[in-house]
């Protein structure tokens, strides 16, 4: 009997025998067993105390989170010889608590509807603005080849979010910077820019869609409303309610239906937009050919790199390629790389199919007379807004709403993991439901703030479109080359070099085209007054 209730005492002890009792409290997907950690110092450990890091494992039961027990058991590991030798089965705990990889249930068509979704939206409107500078020819051309090389990254991207040789599963886009620059030149380098990405492109869709609610709502009274009308700060104010109510969703898989949603509206806004605009004919006056002895050289050349930032500003998703990828199972017979380039594949011809049409007719529509402020939204009001139907006005702007309030939920969604990873690196522990709201609001509310602090930060397309150009069209080909190591001097080798450094250089000087074209033209600065 002694010996019996010492054999009963032994689990309360950190042995290696008892290892694969652990396993099944947590319930988050095997194939994550080898994702970095988003700490500086990884939960993940492979020796040393690595028996008391995996306490927060044993700590995770379904008292604490009892959704992440409906994960699928079928899900298998993303083996790799390095794990089979190693026989590392500890998983890193903090990835079962944040809402990027919360849930490996995704698909081909959850990675569809993302990718449309974030991949598409009011910045393709103001392409026609850089036909305005570059013309038909050029702007045809450099509209295509953008597009192709942003496909040709994003395939990159893709194909880096695994490894079957070390095994890991690179979730997000600065975990895989991390591992091909280091730490500390991946921060001076992307940190910013995908933040950046994320969280101003939340304050412009607020501004986006708290503007096109007023319009909206001018539109169904129509003159005729008796009560007093909103101010437009009032109306930021009803839209981030809105996007922060979405918000409160607790992963990305878990706002699949929201992206196609706003996939769906994004695709029905740019058509209605092109189909009427064409419809309705040319305005006149029109002209294509732009002047160029009305400027000097110097402006000129700035003028068309700020062109080229509009045209790389038009293109956007990269940031989220990896976190979209990351909701996906994987192992070694199905890699997730599959699926997820399925559904690229389907969403980038659905996009292709939007914003070559808004491109070509919104500048035979409209020519030089396009409002560089808004493109073709503010042109359709502008000039169409008084022989068109009001329904079709309404119905645009209503779809407008629509995929505003869908993209700030997975333009969010890396914040909130930020966020959330704070928290959960510090207390070992995942965040309470009431925490995560709180947090979600305060940076909702707080994009709202900055939405009226400085309203005019859509004039700042072409430099923006700079900032974030080597996000999409050049890191992703220097990782490559760090991570894969092509063959030195072959065809792959040479081409990354070209365009990583061909991208390097665009985003320097359309960085400081932007920044000259704001110095000479300006812009309407108004702090505090949104209009």
């Amino acid at each position: 009997m002694g010996e019996g209730k010492e054999i009963g005492s032994n689990p309360v002890t950190p042995r290696p025998a008892p290892v694969p009792a652990p396993t099944p409290p947590i319930s988050t997907p095997p194939s994550q067993f080898h994702s970095p950690s988003l700490s500086r110092s990884p939960l993940l450990h492979v020796g040393g105390d690595g028996g008391d890091r995996i306490e927060p494992a044993k700590k995770t039961p379904r008292s604490m989170t009892p959704r992440i027990s409906l994960t699928p058991r079928f899900i298998t590991p993303l083996g790799s010889p390095i794990r089979r030798v190693l026989h590392l089965t500890r998983l890193d705990p903090q990835d079962a608590w944040l809402p990027i990889t919360e849930s490996r249930n995704g698909n081909a068509y959850y990675a569809a509807f993302h990718t449309l979704c974030s991949g598409i939206g009011i910045q393709a409107l103001v392409l026609p603005v850089a036909f305005t500078i570059l013309g038909w020819t050029w702007g045809t051309i450099c509209v295509t080849l953008a597009f192709i090389w942003q496909l040709y990254t994003l395939y990159l991207l893709v194909q880096l979010h695994e490894s079957h040789e070390t095994g890991m599963r690179y979730s997000r886009y600065m975990q895989l910077a991390n591992a091909a620059f280091g730490e500390r030149l991946a921060k001076l380098l992307a940190l910013f820019p995908i933040m950046y990405l994320s969280g101003g492109t939340c304050v412009a869709l607020i501004i986006i869609g708290g503007s096109t609610s007023k319009i909206f709502y001018d539109i169904l009274c129509a003159g005729t409303c008796s009560a007093g009308h909103l101010t437009t700060v009032e109306w930021y104010l009803v839209f981030t309610s809105a996007a922060v109510l979405l918000s409160q969703l607790p992963n990305l898989n878990s706002i699949a239906g929201v992206s196609l949603i706003g996939a769906i509206t994004a695709v029905g806004y740019c058509t209605l937009i092109w189909v009427i605009s064409v419809a309705k004919g040319r305005i006149p006056g029109v002209s294509y050919d732009p002047d160029p002895s009305a400027k000097s050289e110097i402006v000129r050349l700035f003028d068309i790199l700020n062109a080229l930032g509009i045209i790389s500003f038009a293109f956007r998703g990269h940031n989220l390629i990896l976190e979209i990828q990351a909701t996906m199972p994987s192992d070694e017979k199905h890699p997730s790389r599959v699926p997820m380039w399925r559904g690229v594949k389907v969403s980038y011809l659905m996009i292709a199919m939007c914003i070559f049409p808004l491109a070509i007719a919104g500048f035979w529509a409209y020519g030089d007379k396009i409002p560089e402020n808004g493109g073709m939204l503010t042109a359709l009001y502008m000039y169409h807004g008084r022989d068109t139907a009001q329904s079709l006005l309404g119905l645009t702007s209503l779809f407008v709403i629509i995929n505003a309030v869908s993209s700030f939920q997975i333009y969010g969604m890396p914040m909130f993991d930020d966020m959330e990873s704070q928290f959960t690196v510090r207390m070992k522990r995942p965040l309470p439901w009431w925490l995560r709201a709180v947090l979600r609001a305060m940076f909702g509310y707080g994009c709202f703030f900055v939405a009226v602090a400085i309203p005019f930060l859509g004039s700042l397309a072409g430099l923006i479109g700079g900032i974030a150009l080597p996000v999409t069209l050049a890191y992703p080909c220097f990782m490559w080359l760090k991570i894969k190591k092509p063959r030195p001097y072959g065809p792959t080798w040479w081409l990354n070099w070209f365009l990583g450094a061909l991208g390097m250089a665009l985003s320097g000087v359309v960085v400081a085209a932007g920044v000259y074209v704001i110095i000479k033209t300006g812009i309407r600065v108004s702090f505090f007054k949104p209009q």
